[in-house]
């Protein structure tokens, strides 16, 4: 019973939702963004853990962290990374996250492979099928324009 109602009450504000949303629609965006009639559409969410790899030194360590960014920013480059970020400290050992624009998790795979501190072991990652919005990618231009130093 309580799945209903909360099924009804979703209902009834994606309802109320295309009525205020009428006449905003633009199908080429929704094309080029890869939407579904809902504006959504399928990444995979990664969560990075702390792996078992120590490095051997400070140099081995800098090496990594900017092999990580460089592919950060590389999969950023191409379309295929959609958010990352940091956590802080926490007790799960989770390290950061990102959304990747991938088809499926062995895809999202080949691009974490690419990136040094996975490849080596220094940070394990747990992968999931997200349904999100298909404008996440849209953020990113605007937050080139807002920073004051690249990665």
């Amino acid at each position: 019973m309580k799945t209903l109602f909360t099924f009804t009450l979703l209902l009834l504000f994606t309802g109320a939702f295309a009525q205020e949303n009428k006449g905003l629609y633009d199908a080429n965006l929704a094309q080029k963004l890869g939407a579904d009639a809902y504006g959504m559409k399928n990444y995979i969410f990664v969560i990075l853990v702390t792996g078992k790899y120590l490095p051997k030194d400070t140099a081995e360590s800098n090496r990594l962290f900017a092999g990580h960014m460089a592919n950060i920013g590389q999969l950023a480059k191409e379309g295929k990374l959609i958010v990352a970020g940091p956590f802080g400290k926490n007790d799960k050992s989770y390290r950061g996250l990102f959304i990747l624009n991938a088809n499926n998790k062995e895809e999202a795979m080949k691009y974490l492979q690419a990136d040094p501190s996975i490849a080596i072991g220094l940070f394990d990652v747990e992968l999931f099928p997200w349904y999100g919005s298909a404008a996440l990618p849209e953020y990113l231009p605007i937050h080139d324009k807002i920073q004051q130093k690249g990665f």
